[in-house]
């Protein structure tokens, strides 16, 4: 009489690789999802850099800097306007609340993406969430 082996995998193995796969997510997963939020940041830090750079070349150019009318005065410096706001409530908004009085420049309740002191040439978002650092957006 002849035995036939059976090949496969014992219960066992199948468990052990199952915990392993399990363990390797569970390390995987929080760096994937971090990501995202770290790449906002960046496209924000970003936009922050282009729209400030702006506002040094129309002041070195003109010798002041930018008034009320912020959004057409830089926009010779940039390649399509004030681009829209990438976070918080105002998100996709372009449009600049200008500040004159003096005071710090500070994110406010309203329905504009920036903020920008023609006294100071302090240019934020104005969106007081917290990044994905811990950072709230108006202090980049």
């Amino acid at each position: 009489m002849r035995r036939t082996t059976l090949r496969g995998f014992t219960l066992v193995e199948l468990v052990v690789v199952v915990l392993i796969l399990g363990i390797l997510a569970a390390v995987a997963a929080p760096k994937l999802i971090n990501t995202s939020g770290a790449a906002t940041d960046n496209a924000l830090k970003q936009t922050l850099a282009v729209v400030r750079d702006a506002v040094e070349m129309f002041t070195a150019e003109s010798g002041a800097k930018p008034t009320n009318a912020i959004a057409t005065e830089i926009a010779p410096y940039l390649r399509s306007g004030i681009p829209a706001c990438p976070v918080g409530p105002n998100k996709g908004v372009a449009t600049v609340k200008t500040v004159t009085s003096g005071a710090p420049v500070v994110s406010e309740a309203n329905g504009d993406g920036w903020v920008y002191s023609s006294d100071t040439g302090e240019f934020i978002v104005n969106c007081d969430d917290a990044s994905s650092g811990g950072t709230t957006y108006d202090k980049f």
